[in-house]
């Protein structure tokens, strides 16, 4: 993935209307996987689709792959929590809000 890319294009299943749902984000990469930050945490309605099925899609540039999203725990995953908030902080000066990993999926 190309590190100048500022955005990425995730698509998650409406969890009451199994629509596609599409939101323009904020991510950063790191050991493979992206990560993106919830501003408003397990409110955002993207989180909730994701936490109904977590199968999403995501665009990045040019590049468009399956994955595997989840929310991260700030105890059990402690690490990449951390580790999602100071790369968000690095690159674009706020890190706050609830990380979410994606993984390219099977």
């Amino acid at each position: 993935m190309k590190a100048n890319n500022q955005f990425l294009y995730l698509t998650t299943t409406g969890r009451k209307t199994g629509l596609q749902r599409q939101i323009e984000i904020w991510f950063v990469e790191s050991g493979g996987r992206v990560y993106i930050l919830a501003e408003h945490g397990l409110e955002a309605h993207w989180v909730q689709n994701i936490l109904r099925n977590p199968r999403v899609d995501v665009r990045i540039g040019e590049q468009r792959w399956h994955g595997l999203a989840r929310v991260l725990d700030a105890d059990e995953d402690r690490d990449a929590y951390l580790k999602a908030r100071l790369l968000a902080r690095d690159k674009y000066g706020w890190g706050e809000g609830l990380p979410v990993e994606i993984q390219p999926a099977p």
